[in-house]
């Protein structure tokens, strides 16, 4: 038997790949999401001269010679707190007391801080010095109008925002969320929570591959249990297909007489079904269905092989359809803690647990490796990625692992 290895499977479901057409959104609604264009600046920033400090608008001649000593007295001859804008102007002898942010009064070049007078409101004693230009802060000397003031291909977060909203938008051009529909099959499935009966189990991955496409940013739906009969299966998937960008399906792809998810979709669209030189998640699909060729993804059934599976395919094509250019998880070096066994000619993703020890990677296998325990891939952080080749790991040997920590929020792109 001839196994397709890992890298050209994924190349294989990356290949033609195009992020999705951009849309205008609302900057929350924003968040996580990948800019599609260039963003500039509609107006300066700021947009006005306006003052850094609470205290008093100025001819900064007037206070050269101030001191605690010596100080020097103004007429306050208005009060313009911030949003406001002063109906006066300052002239040799006079002072405006002001708030932080409103706008400098004509004729004032200075502030002087609160702190440095009397806080006085019609008369003002200044008790030290500041040279003209001091805590003004100039319109346009943070960006300028028609200024970039975001790229495109940047991952929209809260700072993003800020600049953005700060900058005249109230929207940002994005690649959308990837609307991702997850079904898994098998009479054997019920509801998570129903209680069992002998012989059945609770449909886990369905729920579990939700939450790892919500946590890439996806939006992610759920249908399903779908149980083994073609007719409910492509009833099914018809239904879903109006709202798939991308359909995700765990279960029923193997070489057992009731795979219906094989059996279906061997007759529907491009897919292709192959086994794929790794474990767990040998057996795997991949193609397009519907009027709109939309991407298909068909995982193993068991568990791990189905979480392992959407780590390694699922989650690159995710991310670039939201418009990534980096795809893959970080991976990093470790040094294994113990000693284990691989299968040769096979990628080997083994769930351990990834910490840091005297300023290095540790990485330690967490569980038995098979892939129905779903109790270790709880405990495991990353997924030890072992070459074909390699049929034992030792006990202090570097080893590469996916690094499973964060979400796509805590990663930026390349």
């Amino acid at each position: 038997m001839v196994l397709r290895p890992v890298e050209q499977q994924q190349a294989h479901v990356l290949e033609g790949v195009q992020p999705l057409e951009s849309l205008d959104i609302p900057l929350l609604d924003a968040q996580g999401c990948v800019l599609a264009r260039d963003v500039t600046a509609q107006w300066p920033l700021p947009s006005f001269d306006n003052t850094s400090m609470d205290g008093y608008a100025v001819v900064a001649a007037d206070v050269a010679s101030a001191s605690v000593d010596s100080a020097v007295t103004l007429t306050v001859i208005d009060d313009v707190p911030a949003g406001y804008r002063a109906t006066e102007s300052v002239t040799r002898g006079t002072a405006i007391r002001i708030m932080t942010g409103a706008p400098l009064p004509d004729g004032a070049d200075a502030i002087v801080p609160v702190e440095s007078t009397d806080g006085g409101t019609e008369k003002v004693s200044v008790r030290q010095g500041f040279p003209a230009g001091q805590f003004i802060r100039r319109a346009g000397e943070d960006v300028h109008t028609g200024e970039v003031v975001l790229r495109a291909g940047q991952q929209i977060g809260a700072r993003e925002i800020a600049i953005l909203a700060a900058a005249g938008h109230g929207t940002a051009p994005v690649h959308p969320r990837p609307r991702v529909v997850v079904m898994s099959t098998g009479n054997e499935l019920v509801e998570p929570g129903t209680p069992l009966k002998y012989g059945l189990i609770a449909d886990s991955n369905s729920v579990m591959l939700v939450a790892a496409a919500r946590d890439c940013g996806a939006e992610a739906f759920r249908a399903g249990p779908v149980p083994d009969d073609e007719q409910r299966l492509i009833d099914t998937l018809d239904d879903q297909l109006v709202r798939a960008d991308l359909l995700v399906t765990s279960g029923g792809v193997s070489m057992g007489a009731y795979d219906t998810v094989k059996a279906v979709l061997s007759r529907l669209g491009t897919v292709e079904f192959v086994k794929v030189a790794m474990q767990p998640g040998m057996p795997q699909g991949f193609g397009a269905i519907g009027d709109e060729n939309v991407p298909i993804v068909t995982l193993p059934g068991n568990p791990v092989s189905s979480y392992v599976s959407f780590e390694v395919f699922v989650r690159p094509l995710i991310r670039r359809l939201m418009g990534f250019s980096e795809v893959h998880r970080p991976r990093v070096l470790a040094r294994f803690t113990s000693t284990m066994s691989s299968p040769g000619g096979k990628t080997q993703f083994a769930r351990v647990s990834l910490t840091v020890r005297d300023g290095h990677y540790v990485a330690s296998p967490v569980g038995a490796q098979g892939s129905h325990i779903l109790g270790g891939l709880a405990q495991a952080n990353g997924l030890a990625v072992i070459a074909p080749e390699v049929t034992e790991v030792s006990e202090g040997d570097v080893v590469t692992v996916m690094d499973l920590r964060h979400s796509h929020i805590a990663q930026e792109p390349a």
